[in-house]
């Protein structure tokens, strides 16, 4: 007899949520593609033009883990317009012994939203400055308001700047951030200005052009760019990386899809460039920020092995709250 659990996106919310375990079951899968031998396919990507969709297939097996996660993540960026969510999908949890199925999350992309917010903040907890308190955002969607949100819980954050091209949708995450964190959360109509003496910039749009300029960045500063997921992709000027210490979330896929991919087709960097990973320097085996001065970039394409760390975690949680509907056969 084999049991199956099925947990609803509202159930999922109940359970998970961005919180520091959820921060700490992300920054130890990227230590364990640093020091394990995880097994993590390339991306699989289906693109549908014609409705601005992309479809993302990732997947990652960690020994030691009693399971691994395969999610099916849609992206279509029309959707809004209908009134309809911009992304969604699911996450299936299969046993690393039989194979069988051990979970469905039917998440709608919630559990990819906590688990890219919970990178955010992995990437500024090593790479930023420790006392960083000021934050500037690019984008006003719900990965936007999460990474700011990411923030607080492994930086001092004291004010904040959010810019995106919808200067009322940024106005209006502006005013319900500040509600929900406590501090000032400012919209921004320049994002140069929104950048300038800010300690920790994030980028998390769709943008297929540079929207963050290389010349704006100051000496201290630490980028996270997370928007560009595709070969097409491209939120950061490729000279920035440059002028930066660069750390990339898995360099097999920055340097296909990342916006390291941009700076070498632009011969910024060449295309063997060595650089370190967010799971080693996490793990003590490369160096990430080393002065106050240097500019850091994380650059995070998304990892299958997230998806795994927070299916299981969601399927832990689950079992303890006995939450779901568990199916025998």
């Amino acid at each position: 007899m084999t049991r199956m659990t099925i947990l609803t996106e509202a159930e999922l919310r109940r359970i998970v949520v961005l919180d520091r375990e959820a921060v700490a079951c992300v920054e130890n899968a990227f230590h364990s593609l640093a020091t394990r031998a995880v097994a993590m396919p390339p991306i699989l990507r289906l693109d549908i033009p014609e409705h601005r969709g992309e479809v993302d297939v990732k997947t990652a097996y960690v020994p030691g883990l009693d399971g691994f996660a395969i999610k099916i993540s849609p992206g279509f960026f029309e959707n809004p317009k209908i009134g309809l969510p911009s992304t969604n999908g699911m996450m299936v949890l299969l046993s690393s012994q039989t194979g069988l199925v051990q979970a469905v999350l039917l998440d709608n992309g919630y559990l990819t939203d906590v688990r890219t917010a919970a990178a955010g903040a992995v990437a500024a907890k090593h790479l930023s400055r420790e006392n960083s308190s000021v934050a500037a955002i690019f984008g006003a969607g719900m990965q936007a308001r999460l990474q700011l949100e990411a923030l607080t819980l492994v930086r001092p954050i004291r004010e904040a700047r959010l810019w995106a091209r919808d200067a009322a949708k940024a106005e209006a995450a502006a005013t319900a951030l500040t509600v929900k964190l406590g501090f000032p959360v400012k919209a921004s109509i320049d994002p140069q200005a929104a950048v300038a003496d800010a300690d920790i910039v994030v980028t998390t749009t769709p943008a297929e052009k540079p929207i963050l300029e290389a010349a704006w960045l100051e000496p201290g500063q630490h980028v996270t760019v997370m928007g560009s997921d595709a070969e097409h992709k491209n939120e950061l000027d490729p000279r920035a990386i440059a002028r930066a210490t660069y750390v990339a979330d898995s360099l097999k896929q920055t340097r296909r899809l990342g916006e390291l991919h941009h700076a070498i087709a632009a011969g910024v960097v060449g295309p063997d460039a060595e650089f370190a990973e967010l799971g080693q320097v996490i793990a003590g085996l490369r160096a990430g920020r080393t002065s106050a001065n240097e500019i850091t970039i994380a650059d995070l394409t998304g990892t299958g092995i997230q998806d795994t760390a927070i299916a299981t975690l969601a399927f832990a949680r689950a079992n303890a709250a006995n939450a779901g509907s568990t199916f025998e056969s």
